[in-house]
């Protein structure tokens, strides 16, 4: 498989800069990946294609306020540190942005707080100590570290947070849940949907492009995810009723996936999961997919070709660009069933 086979054209003014109000006014493009029909819908009317007994599984990670402006010390010279993933009390993995920032550089982060990169990882990647712990400071001094496409300021920080959101540690939101309002949710549920839930902070490979043309040697870095015993046994038991387990997002899709047995049965899991989901992969325990509409030449849109067929999924994006839908973190969603 070569990256050029997940290409597309996409025209810039398609990228959603903004996200819609109400959460669940978003469009809704429905592909019944048997026959690769689609239909339009919008999300709020996304029960009239689920049944009673289906579950929905959510990704309830809440996303760090994990930008942070520096500057080099003694220099002045200005550093962004996006921090990935705790290490230690104050230690953190970051992606560092800034001219020869090495091992030994020292940043200030505001009046009273400093941080050294202790190592140099791969790329951009940094090991950063604080001179004190910072997790309880973000929401006071870091910035919400929306996609590099979005260029529009976001007016309220909660609307890249799904409304689910309890467990912080993400660097990113996982978007296809951004269009849940407590509202649809409810209905859902009173509808004969159930809800489950697991837990994956989106991590580093939501900003590592793929650079290597056969994408079966690229290396996809571990995030933390997990599956508690309740929600496996919700999960195990509504697929054995018959009902459909509809993954809401990729991060979900990972999780599940991570967590099942070849039987397709989940299991308890908790820690680093590096699946990398590429087309030929059979999915154990995946039924359905709600996901927006994802980057060319992007893990996360081998992920979506590996459950609905490459050319397929190029296909209805081709379709979604002529329908004018809108793309990316803040856009448009599909339902993969």
């Amino acid at each position: 498989m070569k990256l050029s086979d997940f290409d597309y054209i996409l025209p810039p003014e398609r990228i959603a800069q903004t996200p819609l109000e109400p959460r669940d006014a978003s469009r809704l493009l429905v592909m019944d990946r048997r026959t690769g029909a689609l239909t339009d819908t919008v999300f709020g009317r996304i029960g009239e294609y689920l049944r009673p007994g289906d579950l929905l599984v959510v990704n309830r990670t809440r996303v760090l306020p994990a930008r942070l402006q520096a500057r080099k010390i003694p220099t002045g010279g200005k550093v962004e540190v996006l921090l990935l993933a705790r290490k230690g009390p104050a230690l953190w993995e970051a992606l560092v942005g800034g001219k020869r920032v090495r091992a030994g550089s020292r940043l200030a982060l505001g009046e009273d707080l400093e941080a050294e990169v202790v190592e140099a990882l791969d790329g951009a990647r940094r090991l950063v100590r604080f001179s004190r712990p910072v997790s309880e400071e973000l929401a006071r001094i870091g910035q919400m570290p929306l996609p590099p496409y979005i260029h529009e300021q976001l007016q309220d920080p909660e609307r890249y947070q799904t409304v689910y959101a309890r467990e912080t540690g993400s660097a990113a939101a996982p978007t296809a849940g951004l269009h849940f309002t407590p509202r649809l949710l409810a209905d859902l549920q009173s509808g004969g949907v159930d809800l489950a839930e697991v837990t994956l902070h989106v991590g580093l490979d939501t900003f590592a492009p793929v650079q290597e043309e056969d994408v079966r040697q690229h290396q996809i870095h571990t995030e933390w995810c997990q599956l508690l015993p309740a929600e496996a046994a919700r999960i195990n038991q509504a697929r054995q009723a018959g009902g459909r387990i509809v993954a809401v997002g990729t991060t979900s899709v990972r999780t599940l996936e991570s967590a099942a047995s070849d039987a397709g049965e989940v299991r308890p899991f908790e820690g680093l999961t590096d699946l990398y989901i590429l087309p030929g992969y059979r999915f154990k325990a995946v039924d359905a997919m709600v996901t927006n509409f994802h980057l060319p030449r992007s893990t996360l849109l081998m992920l979506v070709s590996a459950f609905a067929g490459r050319e397929q999924v190029l296909s209805a994006y081709q379709e979604a660009v002529r329908r004018e839908y809108r793309f990316y973190s803040f856009g448009d969603a599909m339902l993969i069933l």
